[in-house]
């Protein structure tokens, strides 16, 4: 903000939320391309605490369309406005639904939670939604989750 009242220069700044997709880093640790690295190579997948705390996660392509249209928006139209998704899924239904999905024989073992782990993180955007002419995500999460696994099949079969 402080270089767009400096410089008038044009801005949208966008909170970018938990986005997976097909061209992700199949080793970037997060929790969407670590599960399904360890499930597709049916390794145990660890959950941290009881795994009840819930993520909310949202497909690439979503977070493309969203950006587009604050990209439209009028220039007075700076933000921040959160991009995500606010339907929420715990971290044992995630990896369930991915062992699922790749028909994995992994096993969910439980670590202890680090401290500094919330229990929940759901972005709140009705202003996005307002803003943005009705934008939500569309992708469900297991078609998602499935294009994204079929993406990484590849990458294990190409390394």
């Amino acid at each position: 903000m402080s270089y767009h009242r400096q410089n008038r220069v044009k801005i949208k700044i966008a909170r970018i939320f938990n986005t997976y997709g097909s061209r992700m880093s199949a080793n970037d640790g997060r929790v969407v391309s670590n599960f399904i690295m360890q499930a597709l190579q049916n390794k145990d997948i660890t959950i941290y605490g009881d795994g009840k705390q819930t993520r909310s996660f949202m497909f690439v392509d979503d977070l493309i369309e969203a950006m587009l249209r604050f990209m439209a928006t009028d220039n007075m139209v700076t933000g921040p406005i959160n991009l995500g998704n606010p339907n929420e899924i715990s971290m044992l239904e995630l990896a369930n639904t991915i062992i699922g999905i790749t028909g994995s024989q992994s096993k969910i073992v439980h670590k202890e939670l680090p401290e500094d782990d919330p229990a929940q993180r759901k972005p709140d955007t009705s202003l996005a939604k307002h803003i943005l002419n009705g934008w939500e995500p569309n992708t469900k999460l297991e078609q998602g989750l499935a294009a994204t696994i079929k993406s990484f099949k590849n990458y294990i079969i190409s390394t």
